[in-house]
């Protein structure tokens, strides 16, 4: 009976910890489904997002704090179909791409031509482009997610998600320990002055847009770079009808 009752004792404390943690804001020990799951049910719901067949944001871009912001607009369908348009004194640069080839136009550099993409832009665009994002049947994806550790991020505990993709391309996401969203993201290293650097992307000003939870500001940052890349969404339309067209090589 005394060992019953020890038992029983060390239990009950487990749980009043595991409360306590929680009422303190502090991520109590999960297994990296629970992480997904959670963040799945914070961002909406898996029966939501899998009801998305096309998405439409508009906003501004600023390179650097002295930067002119300039507008940009994102049209995304199924399946991993995007097309973007960046505009700035009266030209239109234009990057599209169809699910499998991609191309460019970039007026603001002089080229006014359509160029493919470079082969080492291309291997981040299914990833990139994917509506649900890499959470969300992670498994069907052959995707493989490993607990990291917990890292501060913002100043708040987030979960580290080691990703190990089918290719055998290794990400990391970070899920804040208290809303589940995600608070940063790893992206494919960037060469900068002839250099490769890590790359990390802010999610933030979270705003719920009929009944998904969507951050509406990215900041971008590369590794030994003081100035950042920030991308302000003004507006989300879901479902917008998107015509197959526009997701097509340019003339």
């Amino acid at each position: 009976m005394r060992n019953r009752a020890l038992v029983l004792i060390l239990g009950l404390l487990a749980v009043a910890r595991a409360l306590r943690a929680q009422h303190d804001g502090a991520p109590v020990s999960l297994t990296p489904a629970q992480i997904v799951e959670k963040n799945i049910s914070a961002r909406g719901g898996l029966g939501a997002w899998r009801a998305i067949d096309s998405l439409i944001m508009t906003g501004k871009i600023a390179v650097g704090a002295n930067s002119p912001q300039v507008s940009f607009a994102l049209d995304v369908k199924r399946p991993r179909k995007a097309r973007i348009e960046v505009q700035f004194n009266g030209e239109t640069a234009v990057h599209i791409y169809d699910g499998q080839n991609a191309w460019k136009i970039m007026p603001f550099l002089d080229r006014y031509n359509v160029e493919p993409y470079p082969s080492e832009e291309m291997n981040d665009a299914p990833a990139s482009l994917d509506l649900d994002g890499p959470l969300i049947d992670y498994e069907a994806k052959g995707t493989f997610i490993e607990l990291d550790g917990m890292e501060k991020v913002d100043g708040r505990d987030a979960y580290r998600l080691r990703l190990t993709m089918k290719d055998g391309t290794v990400r990391r996401i970070w899920i804040d320990g208290q809303t589940f969203l995600e608070a940063k993201v790893e992206a494919t290293p960037r060469r900068f002055n002839g250099n490769l650097h890590a790359v990390i992307t802010f999610y933030r000003d979270y705003k719920l847009v009929q009944g998904l939870m969507i951050p509406h500001l990215f900041v971008t940052a590369l590794d030994g770079v003081e100035q950042t890349e920030k991308v302000i969404v003004e507006n989300v339309v879901i479902n917008p009808k998107l015509d197959d067209k526009l997701f097509t090589k340019p003339e």
